[in-house]
């Protein structure tokens, strides 16, 4: 099986970790903070005992055992078949740390990042390895959330991104394709779109947050959870995707001529909505919701894997 170097012993590295591991991937995880590092296999535990939970993973202790912790990010990338980097969210701090692993990876190692709307041409232009690096960005937990984004720079070489493809499909994932940089990918521009119009109707009083939230939640992502946009409406005209477009296009096309303005997201525009939220309405800690999120995930994860 191959074997993944995770740089960044974060939430979202720690997720990476369960990935790969459940999956039979020899995993070495590395961070410049060694008390994330320390804390890092307890609470890759404490995740696949959630998944145990729900049938999703066994034999903790052969999974576990397929991780290990790297002191340096060079006896942790020394040999493997893919760098999943979870540095900060900056281009310059990409750049630097691209540079490091160009630099101590082998010519036939991908690199890739888990940045959420860095474009790699912005931190990888001047590497000798330039064509083997790309972005792999996943969802919040990527060990809950499956699909993951592969858009390669310019000069990326297409097969080390079917490469790449191949390796998360190996590991369960559900890898998309984006066939051109743009920023944020796609997931986070019809997330943007989606949040932007959300802020406006609670910023000019249409809804409640929570009623927004309810909407979603109760309405469009049940759908949505195992039908795209584009699968629902195709079943919401007789004669599908073309007959949708035909009945409702007039109506969306002025909503999309008066589009959610930039000030949306002002600070003024945020400090009324966060009014309006005031704290949301479950009073239990940011931990306790996130645990209750993932076993959330979890369940529906297991329901879709029964289903299909």
């Amino acid at each position: 099986m191959p074997t993944v170097a995770i740089v960044g012993a974060g939430l979202i590295g720690r997720s990476w970790a369960v990935v790969f591991a459940r999956s039979g991937f020899t995993v070495r995880l590395t961070d410049i903070h060694h008390a994330a590092l320390d804390a890092a296999p307890g609470h890759i535990a404490e995740a696949l005992r959630q998944l145990e939970i729900h049938g999703l993973v066994a034999d903790i202790p052969a999974i576990l055992a397929r991780i290990r912790t790297c002191p340096t990010l060079a006896e942790a990338v020394e040999g493997v078949d893919l760098v999943q980097e979870n540095g900060p969210e900056t281009v310059e701090a990409k750049r630097a740390l691209f540079a490091e692993l160009d630099a101590l990876c082998g010519p036939d190692t991908i690199l890739a990042s888990s940045t959420s709307a860095i474009v790699a041409s912005l931190f990888t232009e001047g590497l000798a390895g330039r064509a083997r690096c790309l972005v792999g960005h996943p969802v919040n937990p990527p060990h809950l959330v499956p699909v993951v984004e592969l858009c390669g720079a310019p000069w990326t070489d297409p097969a080390v991104i079917e490469r790449a493809r191949a390796l998360y499909e190996a590991a369960g994932q559900a890898p998309v394709t984006v066939n051109r940089e743009v920023e944020g990918f796609v997931l986070n521009r019809l997330q943007g779109a989606l949040l932007s119009e959300a802020f406006r109707l609670v910023a000019e009083g249409v809804v409640s947050p929570a009623d927004l939230d309810r909407t979603v939640a109760e309405g469009l992502g049940l759908r949505w959870s195992f039908l795209g946009p584009f699968a629902t409406i195709d079943l919401n005209a007789p004669g599908g995707v073309a007959d949708y477009a035909a009945r409702y296009g007039g109506f969306y096309g002025r909503l999309a001529a008066d589009p959610a303005p930039a000030s949306v997201w002002s600070p003024e525009s945020a400090a009324r909505i966060n009014a309006a939220w005031g704290g949301g309405p479950d009073p239990a800690s940011p931990a306790e919701r996130s645990r209750r999120r993932d076993a959330r995930l979890a369940a529906l994860m297991a329901h879709k894997r029964a289903q299909s």
